[in-house]
């Protein structure tokens, strides 16, 4: 392991019990070898992106310190995934958990199955809602910081809920 390195996690479900698995998912977090939980923001619905019918997304954001590699701690995520019953039909199914490693670090890392910041996410305000809340001067390499990027995407629905 590493010396410890700041990340942001994207949590997402829109299939069974939704908000019950976001939460148990932030425990899960806090389970992974190496890692520990900083701050996890509240809970927030959205209309599923670019995909036909399907239910809304229960979606939040965890700042995480970790030990791991980016690549170590995406299979890590992965697997909570996994033990979550996510399966994946085709791009775009609908997800009992769908975990997407945001940003690590200030790092851009574009390698097979792996790629830091998250493509598309400083375009998407069901991420950047739940970011700017934990932490909104955290930027996101090459875009800019995710309050004043959340202000660019004031047209897309995004619905704060409890906790």
């Amino acid at each position: 392991m590493s010396a410890a390195v700041r990340a942001f996690v994207g949590l997402g479900a829109n299939l069974g019990e939704r908000e019950a698995q976001v939460r148990r998912a932030l425990t899960a977090l806090e389970a992974i070898p190496g890692t520990r939980l900083l701050a996890a923001s509240s809970l927030y619905r959205s209309a599923p992106v670019g995909v036909g019918e399907q239910p809304d997304f229960i979606n939040a954001v965890a700042a995480i310190e970790t030990r791991l590699s980016a690549r170590a701690l995406l299979d890590e995520l992965l697997g909570v995934e996994a033990r979550f019953g996510r399966r994946r039909e085709f791009p775009g199914a609908p997800r009992t958990l769908d975990l997407d490693l945001l940003l690590y670090g200030d790092r851009v890392i574009a390698e097979p199955g792996l790629v830091v910041p998250h493509p598309r996410m400083h375009e998407r305000a069901f991420v950047l809602a739940p970011l700017a809340e934990i932490a909104p001067e955290t930027a996101v390499p090459g875009k800019g910081s995710a309050a004043m990027l959340l202000a660019a995407c004031k047209d897309q629905k995004v619905e704060r809920i409890r906790g």
